[in-house]
């Protein structure tokens, strides 16, 4: 079991650091979990340690929406209250809070 602890919660909305996207947090990992193929892809430069959380992103910029898969190193909170139009939001998250998303507990 690791150790981690993430930063970051479900239904939190953040920005990448580097990159001009934004999105809201569905799934955390505490470790990195991805392919091989996928890690290696990312030049060795800006590669993420493996030993920190990583976060699914319902993620959008300017032109497009998409699923990210993003190290915390590269994560900050995004307070600007702005909703977040991916148009999976409704199937995972039940409504908005101040800047976030929440679930309905059953």
């Amino acid at each position: 079991m690791s150790a981690n602890v993430a930063k970051f919660s479900i239904g939190e909305v953040v920005k990448h650091k580097h990159f001009d996207f934004r999105g809201v947090i569905y799934d955390v990992d505490f470790e990195f979990n991805s392919s091989e193929e996928w890690y290696r892809s990312i030049p060795k430069d800006a590669r993420p340690r493996k030993d920190q959380p990583f976060y699914h992103l319902l993620a959008e910029n300017n032109e497009i929406t998409y699923e990210a898969y993003v190290s915390e190193q590269n994560l900050v909170s995004d307070n600007s209250d702005e909703p977040i139009k991916h148009p999976l939001i409704e199937e995972i998250f039940t409504g908005k809070r101040g800047s976030g998303y929440f679930k309905q507990s059953n």
